[in-house]
């Protein structure tokens, strides 16, 4: 029950580790007392749920529509990572973010981007230097140090790598990684730079020796990595150690639910409660130093309402003591200027492969970012339906004349193309079809909208429209994730066999997860950190 300056209901104190019936007493913002009570309360208040690593640019919306989604979910703060619009605007970029999420209700704990671009062979609209990075790391929106992809410059002793993570040091922020596969010396190196979670673990073997070495693991549940059934039992072995994460999630996904989903299918695994929650709520207020109540006496009134410890259906979400679940304000933000294409060469889509000859394939694994490479022989177009060959295309967004070309496994079209101008993290504008037209009709939609993603399936294109920085939208998250359902529903019914297609084909030119991607100048040997043939040797 809710008044004017109390709510009564089963508490459940995370710190304290037990239920009571309660009255909570709210002043400005802070919890100012805690009263039991006698009476036998039907809701339960529970502390807020934070997502620990959080790209908002994924959700296709800018953050005061993401914050609106996640509000609903019982969130009640984001540790966002801005490096996908740093990539294609800059500091600009970074700012529009910080900004524009001071507009919402959601707590929002930004991170200085740490590889713009992700590494030596991406392209990006202006490099981040370490003077870049130290100038954001003094804005006081900014917490810690966004994830270090560039893992091979760590452990290679790169100087302005080194330079960098000295500038989070030097403040005393935390300093989060990425390290996918690392192990051995090479992750001891990584781990003695000061870096201090992870969220690239795919096996319970990567994760226990990440979190022996002190590393926090981020359980990640997006929309295309999908890692909660292989590291749930960290849950109960390490809860201390783990936090709660969705890295990249579709506004599909998210209006179905954010980090409570989580807590849900956790609880319904038989993991204590209070070792959930701690994952949930209290570690990642801890390890980054958050400024977010965890229902004691002098917090901030960070919470939210529940009405059972099983479903976590919310009722209301309170921030700084307020109810915020439906306070859906309509924002007007003008789009900001970016660089985007043109036009491009048509004739570069095409492949010449001899006859015979074997090629080198990027294989996708449902549910995760890393690749393999299969290497075969097709027809001299490079499709083959038999196999599920496609063909992929990757447009620079900052030199239209750069356009990388080769051959994919795993997404099951048999006609049409898809295309869009999110591609990790640089953003370029990326295509896989069934044909050389679909693929040419599908990027001339993204580069017309200057921005978007689409599926042309050979005679209509559908498509949803970008306008900021051609990686997000000022639309309603319904609308957006309902226009966005018709175009993958549309496309798994002519075929496409993966969960999230647009997702996975967002990190097929990400050259920081292994194996095998494609980018601009041709197909990237993440292992060997080098170009490659696309012939096999």
């Amino acid at each position: 029950m809710d008044s004017s300056n109390s709510i009564t209901g089963k508490l459940v104190d995370p710190v304290g580790r037990r239920i009571v019936n309660a009255r909570i007493y709210l002043q400005d913002g802070i919890i100012s007392k805690i009263e039991e009570s006698g009476a036998d309360e039907d809701v339960y208040i529970i502390p807020g749920f934070i997502d620990s690593h959080v790209h908002i640019e994924s959700s296709l919306l800018i953050p005061t529509r993401f914050a609106q989604a996640a509000i609903k979910n019982g969130t009640v703060a984001v540790v966002a990572d801005p490096h996908e619009v740093a990539n294609v605007a800059g500091i600009q970029g970074v700012r529009f973010m910080i900004e524009n999420a001071k507009q919402s209700n959601l707590k929002f704990f930004f991170g200085a981007p740490s590889c713009v671009p992700a590494s030596p062979v991406d392209e990006c609209f202006e490099p981040f230097t370490s003077e870049e990075v130290a100038k954001l790391l003094d804005l006081p929106e900014i917490t810690h140090l966004a994830e270090m992809m560039n893992f091979p410059g760590v452990v290679n002793d790169n100087s302005e790598v080194l330079s960098i993570l000295s500038e989070a040091k030097k403040r005393n922020m935390p300093i989060d990684g990425h390290a996918p596969g690392l192990s051995g010396d090479y992750l001891t190196k990584y781990v003695s730079a000061g870096i201090t979670t992870d969220h690239e673990c795919f096996t319970m073997e990567e994760a226990k020796q990440k979190i022996n070495l002190g590393m926090k693991v981020l359980i990640r549940e997006g929309s295309a990595a999908k890692n909660f059934d292989a590291l749930h039992p960290l849950i109960g072995l390490n809860p201390n150690m783990v936090m709660f994460c969705t890295d990249d999630c579709h506004p599909d996904e998210l209006i179905c639910g954010h980090i409570n989903k989580h807590v849900r299918k956790a609880v319904a695994l038989g993991y204590d409660l209070f070792d959930v929650l701690q994952v949930a709520s209290v570690n990642p207020v801890n390890h980054y130093r958050l400024n977010v109540g965890l229902l004691q006496v002098g917090h901030p009134a960070d919470f939210i309402v529940v009405d059972n410890l099983k479903d976590f259906n919310v009722l209301s979400t309170y921030i700084k003591g307020v109810n915020v679940t439906n306070f859906d304000q309509e924002f007007s933000v003008d789009a900001p200027s970016f660089v985007f294409p043109e036009g491009f060469d048509h004739n570069k889509v095409k492949l010449e492969i001899s006859s015979g000859k074997p090629v080198k394939v990027i294989r996708v694994i449902e549910g995760e970012l890393i690749t393999e490479t299969f290497k075969t022989v097709v027809p001299t177009s490079g499709y083959d339906f038999d196999k599920d060959i496609l063909k992929i295309v990757v447009l620079s967004r900052y030199n239209s004349n750069n356009i990388g070309v080769g051959l994919i496994n795993g997404f099951g079209m048999r006609k049409g193309a898809i295309a869009a101008s999110i591609a990790h993290d640089s953003h370029h504008i990326v295509a896989i079809g069934a044909n050389d037209d679909s693929i040419l009709r599908a990027i001339e939609y993204i580069i017309q909208n200057r921005g978007g993603i689409c599926y042309y399936n050979g005679k209509d294109v559908m498509g949803l429209a970008l306008p900021f920085f051609g990686l997000m939208s000022n639309t309603d998250v319904n609308d957006a994730a309902r226009e966005y359902s018709l175009i993958n529903q549309k496309l798994k019914a002519d075929g496409c066999k993966l969960h999230a297609p647009f997702m996975t084909m967002a990190f097929m030119s990400l050259s920081v997860i292994p194996h095998l991607k494609l980018t601009p100048a041709g197909l990237f040997d993440v292992d060997s950190f080098s170009l490659t043939s696309l012939f096999a040797d």
